[in-house]
């Protein structure tokens, strides 16, 4: 039997207090994008939904590189999803003996990552796309007067 060596890592973090909705609109900055470019950006976006991912991202990198051995400068998030959690409910007092329900939501995070170096049939498209793109045209600005004087 052949030993396929798995190119993934999964973080996973239940009962996150805060929407899916508020932790979705994260996610979607950092799908698709490199481990290092990923904490540059939950570091500056102002959200409270940034520490949590943030956490995740880490400890996803962690497990990738004690389980596969993987270096960090490889990794890429390659799915990352926000599933909606069960609702705390709680009872808020009110005036004259009355209450009133507040309903807490959570949810539940998923951060996969990927070895780019790990996947030869991923590596070969990157090479492949490199070679498409190096092709250079030759582009006069000043042919049509400039760019600059047209409003």
């Amino acid at each position: 039997m052949l030993n396929k060596r798995t190119t993934e890592v999964y973080a996973l973090g239940q009962h996150i207090s805060m929407s899916a909705h508020k932790a979705r609109r994260v996610i979607d900055q950092i799908r698709g994008r490199s481990y290092e470019e990923t904490l540059m950006i939950l570091e500056l976006m102002p959200y409270r939904a940034c520490y949590p991912i943030f956490k995740l991202v880490y400890s996803a990198a962690a497990n990738a590189s004690s389980n596969m051995r993987s270096n960090e400068a490889n990794l890429v998030i390659s799915k990352a999803e926000v599933n909606k959690g069960t609702i705390m409910k709680r009872l808020k007092h009110r005036a004259r003996g009355r209450s009133f329900a507040i309903q807490k939501p959570t949810c539940h995070i998923t951060i996969v990552m990927k070895d780019r170096s790990l996947d030869e049939s991923d590596s070969i498209t990157w090479s492949q796309k490199k070679k498409k793109d190096t092709t250079m045209s030759y582009y006069d600005m000043y042919s049509n007067g400039g760019t600059w004087d047209k409003k």
